[in-house]
């Protein structure tokens, strides 16, 4: 090969555009305009049998509970007296699948006011007169209510908040017409209201904060999901012209008029809920995330299943624009008209009728897009999902702010009858994850991945033939199908269902509503049998109380076990073991003033005083008392059941009930809430410190060598509600012992319920610093650790980049289980110095950081905000959105420069060849999580010294940006591949190299060979994850490593191609 010609045109690039070269042809598959009524008929529900009111009950299990105002008067039901009149809509299933509404009437709001000294009751007619005459005015402009307020009643009532041994008092019980009256009645009687009896005053308002829906289920008995039985000649069924609803049973009743079952014994049971998960596909512009108002949908996924049922869902169906081929298994409907394909799907929702609506982020993009869409192509049969025949569903902005969550932004979309449950709401409720997108959730809990297609692709797949959109539509329904998979493996359905079965509310408050919602349901049952009632408390932010206690740690790295005991359910019990509680909390001067002995109430460390539960049992400790009992019965009776599925349902039953008590005292401290009480909340920690201080005496003075024992025992930390505790015995079985023992011996010393109980033995055990530590774990047996457990380490870590979790968690695996500091070591320095030379991964360098606020509700300018603003800019469609994760990587920028301005989108950086930022990530990222654990083991200075100096730290940095600084002014020259000169022209080599200009080629080939081999295995591996070695790969999930790799390799491929050009063609 002695000569090269230069070559003029450019090579193919390494991998083709998807589905550009696909020849149209006709596909020869029919195109519908609409589903047929065979189509329709196979997906309805089980026909009802003929019914006979007068001597037949209806049971079912309710599922939601709604209101609707009407001015329409239904025969044999209580008169509408006001104009309009609000009734309750149960929506429910039976056990043989038939839907049910029920139309319940007569029930009204109210909330109290304390009376004026000397009221008599047969002024209160005078009272409501004049009331309803007050509000009505301040209605201006209303036309429905002609009766504000129905009825002003006296009644004997206790505020809960205080004790007090005078007993019951005189209270009003304000019922107004309708619910959105009960904030104006309260307004008008707290700025001052009077009578021609009585002067003006200012009323307290008790109970106004009360929901509708709960106040009626509180005061029937009924709670969230349960089983609501309608007895014979007690109901009225509406005939199918007076139906308002595609319900399959539709009665009406008076409130109290029902059975409402107590969700215990048989009535645990689940009714055979039909689930419909979905998915959407949209055909957006190049390089911009679709818009309803120019992108049309073209494909929408569905599936049915059975809530129970242990195989796959029972329908599935795909339903696509344009042609699409067969997919085996599922029902394929191909339409030529979007409009028809928005209709159809809404038709196909009707006739399925689904109890329990999910998918994945459905809340807050394919509900609304599709509604948009469909409102933009004026289809107008589409926007009625509910079960309400009238109701248009409509999409109402909404911000979701909490102490657990942060703010979030979201849609409310109503669909009356139907649960809406978005998967990705439940997980961001239950779960911390690094990632939450679909593609990591499912691998991280069920173990599968999906095939990501990026939405730039889509388009090109739904422009190609009926093959390349069958590809679209099998992806399409596996991300409607997964959705299904993790309700069923997390078990959702059910722990929500019994969390709503234990706090007394609907289950859709779960998914909207904060914590607060389920401990008033729980109070309200509580003071509605007890005569008492809750006030109404102005929102304070200014008190705090001090948070737990930390006994200060002994730092070091212990190579002898190390117990830890454990409180069990130190809160709750604290309060049921001292009595704390609003109803017996005693207020200032009010020992004078109820002359209460000393033995009759306590003083707690902060200061505060409780009654005795001798003179006055608390409802809190109540509360929690009856949850604890409720929970041990469940926990018992799993142990006995057979049955995996109401196995499952006592779990969730016992996990709701746990996780409900550690609510109440969250409640208490809650400032934002309705009802805060320093008082309680601040005693309880108090409680809580000096119980922790009080177990260290204990065991230090017990366990001594004067005692009897070989060591003297010492407490080297304690954290809220734990010790750790060194004995100094040389196995974990003699530290076990000791620990059981010990637990034992401290109980004793508390009130009861409080309870010390043995947990577990570190050994090894690393002490890092206040709330930073880890060790093996063993729990049950003595001789198998059962995990290594790491708390507040980079290993558990969100918002630090991967190599640092791999890092610190291989370190401490050689640390703790090989017992091997120099190999800790010696892997610390070879993952710095790959760091430095740029041999990392990007994919092990992308920090994910969550954006809970605004950019200008931060303080202080942060990275992943900043990138957020640029991706805006960029592409505002597919930008992070408030309440998500965002990716990003620290690139090099200007010396000095703040963090902020370097961080970028990983994607972007790939495909611009930006310099990552590698010394920030030693100084920021890996030096001060390998000190915390070396220095124990080192030394601070040796571990300093061995770690961050030495060969490993040599920086090699490479510069080839394509944007930013001078980029933007330079033009690059062609420079010898050999030797690095500058050249004259476009050649391969200068003349000083031409001698050995094959050997330079034949470097350059074996190089291009191997990336060739590289990008061949990767692509290999992602075709055999999506489930077809004969297609192309158009997978671009971020959360997985493989692609960050293929992404690089591509790059570097088409790099090195190009270095091949310019030697030229090969002739021979």
């Amino acid at each position: 090969m002695e000569k090269r010609k230069k070559k003029t045109s450019n090579s193919d690039e390494p991998s083709k555009k998807m589905c550009t070269s696909i020849e149209a042809r006709k596909d020869n598959i029919t195109l519908v305009s609409s589903l047929s009524s065979e189509d329709l008929q196979q997906w309805k529900r089980p026909k009802v049998e003929d019914m006979e009111p007068s001597n037949q009950s209806i049971v079912f299990q309710q599922l939601d509970v709604d209101h609707y105002l009407s001015e329409q008067q239904i025969p044999e039901m209580p008169p509408i007296q006001g104009g309009t009149a609000p009734v309750l809509r149960m929506f429910g299933l039976t056990m043989e699948g038939h839907s049910v509404l029920c139309h319940v009437h007569g029930f009204l709001p109210y909330f109290f006011v304390k009376a004026m000294n000397g009221f008599q009751e047969k002024h209160c007619e005078e009272f409501r007169a004049c009331l309803n005459d007050l509000v009505l005015k301040e209605m201006r402009g209303n036309k429905e209510v002609t009766k504000a307020v129905f009825k002003v009643e006296c009644c004997q009532k206790q505020n809960m908040y205080g004790y007090s041994s005078l007993g019951l008092s005189t209270f009003l019980k304000i019922t107004v017409a309708v619910p959105r009256l009960v904030a104006t009645t309260k307004r008008m009687l707290e700025t001052g209201f009077r009578t021609p009896t009585y002067p003006e005053h200012s009323y307290s308002a008790f109970e106004s904060f009360i929901d509708f829906e709960i106040r009626f289920m509180t005061d029937t008995g009924v709670v969230g999901c349960n089983w609501i039985e309608l007895n014979p000649g007690k109901y009225k069924v509406r005939q199918d012209k007076d139906k308002t609803s595609t319900s399959q049973i539709e009665v009406d009743l008076v409130w109290n008029e029902f059975m409402s079952h107590s969700p215990d014994g048989d009535w645990q049971k689940i009714a055979p809920l039909r689930i419909m998960s979905f998915d959407i596909e949209c055909a957006g512009r190049k390089g911009i995330f679709p818009v309803p108002e120019i992108d049309p949908v073209i494909q929408i996924a569905s599936m049915v299943k059975c809530q129970g049922s242990k195989g796959e869902p029972f329908i599935r169906v795909i339903f696509t624009l344009n042609s699409c081929s067969t997919i085996v298994g599922s029902q394929v409907f191909s339409f030529k008209n979007e409009g028809d394909l928005l209709q159809a799907f809404c038709d196909f929702l009707t006739a399925v009728d689904p109890d329990v609506v999910t998918g994945y982020n459905i809340q807050n993009f394919d509900l609304p897009y599709l509604i948009n869409r469909a409102s933009h192509l004026k289809v107008n049969g589409f926007p009625y999902l509910g079960r309400i025949k009238s109701s248009v569903t409509k999409i109402k902005e909404a911000k979701f702010q909490s102490k657990q969550m942060g703010s979030r932004e979201l849609k409310q979309i109503n669909m009356e009858g139907r649960v809406q449950f978005d998967v990705l709401v439940a997980l961001l409720r239950e779960q911390k994850l690094r990632s939450y997108t679909l593609n990591a959730v499912s691998f991280h809990f069920l173990g599968e991945q999906k095939e990501d297609v990026h939405h730039s692709i889509i388009t090109e797949l739904q422009n190609g033939n009926a093959q390349s959109r069958r590809r679209l539509a099998v992806y399409c329904l596996k991300d409607a199908l997964l959705p299904i998979r993790l309700l069923d493996k997390l078990m959702f359905i059910i722990n929500y269902m019994e969390m709503a079965r234990v706090t007394g509310v609907p289950l859709s408050y779960l998914l909207t509503r904060g914590q607060s919602i389920k401990v008033i349901s729980q109070l309200l049952r509580k003071t509605s049998t007890a005569d008492l009632l809750m006030p109404v408390i102005p929102t304070s932010n200014n008190d705090e109380f001090t948070g737990a206690t930390v006994i200060e740690p002994i730092k070091g790295y212990y190579n002898m076990p190390i117990a830890t005991l454990d409180f069990s359910s130190l809160y709750p019990s604290i309060m049921q073991a001292h009595n704390l509680c609003y109803t017996t909390l005693l207020m200032k001067n009010c020992k004078e003033r109820e002359k209460l002995d000393p033995t009759d109430y306590i003083k707690t460390p902060s200061g505060d005083h409780f009654v005795k539960s001798s003179v006055r049992k608390g409802l809190l400790p109540e509360i929690l008392e009856s949850l604890l009992t409720a929970r041990r019965s469940a926990k018992a009776m799993m142990k006995v059941e057979t049955d995996p599925f109401k196995r499952s349902v006592l779990d969730g039953r016992q996990l709701a009930l746990k996780m409900s008590c550690n609510s109440v005292y969250g409640f208490t401290g809650a400032q934002i809430g309705k009802l805060p009480c320093l008082e309680i909340s601040g005693s309880v920690t108090a409680f809580g410190r000096l119980m922790i201080d009080q177990t260290k005496q204990h065991v230090e003075d017990q366990y001594t060598v004067e005692k009897g024992y070989e060591h003297n025992a010492k407490v080297i930390y304690g954290d809220t509600d734990s010790v750790m505790v060194k004995f100094g015995v040389p196995t974990v079985a003699e530290s076990m012992k000791l620990g059981q023992e010990a637990a034992k011996f401290v109980s004793e010393k508390f009130v009861k319920p409080i309870k010390l109980e043995f947990e577990k033995v570190y050994f090894p055990y690393l002490l890092i610093n206040k709330k930073r530590y880890a060790g093996l774990y063993f729990s049950s047996n003595a001789d198998v650790h059962d995990k290594m457990d790491c708390k507040g380490i980079e290993t558990v870590r969100r918002d630090n980049a991967p190599l640092t979790a791999n890092l610190i968690n291989t370190c401490l695996q050689k640390l703790l289980i090989d017992r091997d500091p120099d190999g800790a070591i010696s892997h610390a320095k070879e993952v710095i110095s790959d760091l430095l030379c740029n041999r990392i991964d990007i994919s092990q360098l992308i920090i994910t950081k969550e954006l809970t606020k605004t950019k200008e509700e931060y303080a202080a300018k942060q990275a992943h905000v900043e990138l957020a603003e640029r991706m805006k800019k960029r592409d505002a469609g597919s930008a992070p959105q408030l309440g998500d994760r965002v990716p990003f990587v620290i690139v090099c920028g200007a010396k000095g420069q703040a963090a902020y301005l370097k961080s970028e989108d990983p994607i972007y950086v790939l495909e611009n060849n930006l310099q990552i930022d590698t010394e920030h990530y030693l100084k920021h990222q890996l030096s001060q999580p390998l000190l915390r654990i070396f220095e124990p083991v080192l030394g601070e200075a040796k571990a300093q010294s061995v770690l961050l100096k030495g060969d490993h730290t040599r920086v090699k940095k490479v510069v080839a940006s394509k944007i930013g600084g001078l980029m933007a002014f330079a033009k690059k020259r062609s420079t010898c591949i050999g030797c690095k000169a500058l050249l004259p022209h476009d050649g391969a080599v200068c003349s000083h190299c031409e001698p050995r200009e094959s050997q330079i080629y034949q470097k350059e080939i074996a190089k291009l060979s191997a990336l060739e081999e590289k990008f061949s295995r990767l692509w290999t591996q992602c075709q055999r994850c999506q489930g077809s070695l004969h297609e192309d790969v158009i997978c671009t999930s971020r959360d997985c490593p493989i692609f960050y790799m293929r992404k690089k390799v591509q790059i570097d491929l088409g790099a090195q191609s190009s270095v091949m050009n310019r030697f030229g063609v090969p002739v021979w």
